[in-house]
């Protein structure tokens, strides 16, 4: 079966369950929607907000604080490409007054969920596709344009991360005049962090000698943050299908890591692949496989566990990895004073 044969397969699947959610909850949910059955404790008259993955959860609660309720559809350390929505999902959704998704094509079947769940007039706000222009989209390793789905991992980019702030202020002033002040005066204070964050991650990505500014990572995640710190993203080992890389596309993988002199390859907790082992032995390049491009670090609670953090946490591996000084990064606060 050819790839793009397989990528078909795999998003008609994928319609397919969303249609099946839909209809259990139907069967066995749809006394959570009129309020008589299970659901996760609200306030009453306060806003409900749900978003889809952790850092974007965690970058609108830094502008609702405790104005609104908030929830994270895609639990910690689930691959949000291929999340597939619950029932208890539908229920969220109908329950939003608004909902922030990344956009980009990143939370299909969350999208198709939320279209037929929200009642009328709730905005569903696709952030990337309201920051991004179009000719800026991002189509390379695991996201060719044949496949028309863009590269999605614009948190990664601090930058295009503090448009989204804009935006998600905006919204939720919308949605709730009352508070729209106090959303304003959150995004203010959380976008100071962010142009905090910024300057550091480009003072400590200078430190790195040109000749090792490459990332060749296993999940293609650094698209946005790459060129945004001088980085070249050399290639990403898990194909546009997610699956692990065939035989043939391990050797040119290991023909790539030769010529260029690939110092380090980065992988990430959440995507395990004995290939990497495999590519590092191969070419005696180093393996770092302890990224995490949507995974909070910390527990909840801990000020590490947060999006702040989370940047902070990647750019310290990639940084050391690749022979450069970390020391810009401690003046970052994680909390806000």
């Amino acid at each position: 079966m050819s790839r793009s044969h397989q990528q078909l397969m795999n998003t008609v699947r994928y319609r397919l369950l969303a249609l099946l959610v839909l209809c259990c909850l139907w069967l066995v949910g749809c006394t959570a929607i009129d309020g008589t059955g299970p659901q996760q404790p609200t306030t009453p008259d306060r806003l409900q907000v749900v978003t889809t993955v952790a850092p974007l959860a965690d970058i609108v609660h830094n502008i609702t604080g405790d104005l609104a309720d908030l929830q994270a559809l895609v639990p910690p350390g689930v691959n949000s490409h291929t999340y597939e929505p619950s029932p208890s999902d539908a229920r969220h959704l109908a329950a939003a007054d608004l909902v922030f998704i990344n956009g980009l094509q990143l939370e299909a079947l969350i999208l198709d969920l939320a279209e037929a769940n929200v009642v009328e007039g709730v905005p569903i706000v696709a952030l990337g596709d309201r920051v991004l222009d179009r000719s800026d989209w991002v189509f390379d390793f695991s996201f060719p344009e044949s496949g028309g789905a863009p590269n999605p991992h614009i948190w990664l980019n601090p930058e295009l991360v503090m448009a989204c702030v804009e935006v998600i202020a905006e919204e939720l002033g919308r949605a709730d005049p009352a508070q729209a002040e106090a959303y304003a005066s959150n995004a203010e204070a959380y976008l100071n962090r962010l142009r905090q964050l910024d300057e550091a991650l480009a003072e400590a990505s200078a430190t790195v000698p040109e000749s090792q500014r490459q990332l060749l990572t296993y999940h293609d995640s650094w698209a946005y943050f790459g060129p945004r710190y001088g980085f070249t993203v050399t290639g990403a080992i898990q194909p546009a299908d997610m699956a692990e890389p065939s035989a043939r596309e391990v050797a040119d993988l290991i023909r790539q890591v030769r010529e260029a002199n690939v110092p380090v390859i980065f992988g990430a907790a959440e995507f395990p692949s004995p290939v990497l082992e495999a590519i590092a032995r191969e070419t005696g390049a180093r393996l770092e496989a302890s990224l995490a491009d949507d995974v909070l670090p910390g527990e909840p609670g801990d000020p590490e566990h947060s999006y702040i953090g989370m940047m902070l946490y990647n750019t310290r591996i990639i940084v050391a990895a690749l022979g450069g000084d970390i020391q810009a990064l401690d003046s970052v606060l994680l909390t806000q004073n």
